[in-house]
């Protein structure tokens, strides 16, 4: 959050009609924004920690304006267990252990369980262990309850991105109806515009993992919510050379999220996933795309509003998010569908993530 204070007041020593004046009345209004511009944006993050899942967390981590409140994690590109070591292993490489991290749910409502670990390693994080891990007493349980509490404790302030399955989140609403109320926003990456799918026919993975979830989450979620779809982050891909130049800091950070990256680089360039990908080949750390929107709000500078669902029993299309631009779902809440983002912004919060 970056803020300018403006000129003093016009006004100094006048008397004002409460017999207060105007010296301390702009001194009042400074020190309000000087307050305000030190506030850190809260966040909280629901993950299923994955090589992009991860560097969205670095992200988060490197931004000086934002406070991560806990990360719960979900079954989705690796098992629970593995979403749990892997954001403990982000976290100390980050020397960021102190940030909670909760054991949510291992499996969705009612979908067959499934993951993708072709694509980001069985593991999660390319298959390359670390040969002196955290401890496991660090995590913690109940994530369901945690993430209401905390938001409850902060009403209206906490931002909750999530780039995992939508499980946690559709428990959550079903315990707590009018928690979704308090939060300031909610992020999304996950589901699909154009009927393109990267896991089934017509499904984007996170939304196809836990339909259920996906369809409880954009009904009963009535904040403000934007989301980062499969189609999005592939047409704002960036350049395999902006990878190498990212990777390739001498830092701690960069030589790690390196050696995570290097299966899904190589899955990446594959005849299979050409299939999979709007465009042409290029480097799309899907979940980054959500977690920057959420930090900065001048990121994305082509968004569309429109009313959002996802399809239940479709043979092919189960998973699937429907646009619904006809106003024939009669829903009043109506998602912002990210369109574009500025790219230099981005690749300049791509590269801080890392030093």
């Amino acid at each position: 959050m970056s803020c300018k204070l403006g000129p003093p007041l016009e006004t100094q020593g006048t008397k004002l009609g409460n017999g207060c004046s105007s010296d301390t009345l702009s001194q009042t209004i400074t020190l309000f924004l000087i307050v305000k511009c030190r506030m850190k944006k809260k966040l909280f993050l629901d993950v299923d920690t994955g090589v992009d899942d991860a560097h969205a967390i670095m992200m988060a981590l490197a931004a000086p304006d934002v406070e991560i409140l806990g990360i719960t994690c979900c079954h989705g590109n690796t098992s629970l267990d593995n979403a749990l070591k892997n954001t403990l292993r982000v976290l100390k490489v980050c020397n960021r252990l102190d940030i909670p991290v909760y054991r949510g749910c291992a499996e969705p409502m009612i979908a067959r369980k499934r993951h993708a670990g072709d694509f980001h390693g069985k593991d999660g994080l390319g298959d390359v262990p670390d040969p002196d891990p955290p401890s496991p007493e660090l995590l913690k349980k109940k994530a369901v309850q945690a993430l209401i509490k905390t938001v409850n404790e902060n009403p209206g302030e906490v931002t909750l991105v999530a780039t995992a399955p939508l499980t946690n989140l559709a428990v959550a609403v079903l315990l707590a109806p009018n928690f979704p109320k308090k939060l300031k926003a909610l992020y999304i990456m996950g589901g699909n515009t154009d009927s393109r799918g990267n896991t089934t026919v017509c499904g984007e993975f996170n939304f196809v993992a836990d339909p259920e979830a996906a369809y409880i989450v954009l009904d009963r979620y009535t904040c403000p919510t934007y989301i980062a779809t499969w189609e999005f982050s592939c047409r704002n891909s960036l350049p395999w050379s902006f990878c190498d130049v990212l990777f390739a800091q001498d830092t701690d950070k960069a030589r790690f999220m390196e050696k995570i990256s290097r299966h899904t680089r190589q899955m990446a360039q594959t005849e299979r996933y050409q299939k999979e990908v709007v465009g042409e080949s290029a480097f799309n750390t899907c979940d980054a795309y959500a977690l920057a929107a959420a930090i900065d709000d001048d990121l994305v500078t082509e968004s569309e509003e429109v009313a959002v669902t996802v399809e239940l029993e479709g043979t092919y299309t189960r998973g699937m998010m429907a646009v619904d631009y006809m106003g024939l779902l009669k829903k009043k809440h109506k998602a912002v569908i990210m369109k574009k983002v500025d790219l230099e912004r981005f690749k300049q919060m791509l590269m801080n993530s890392l030093k």
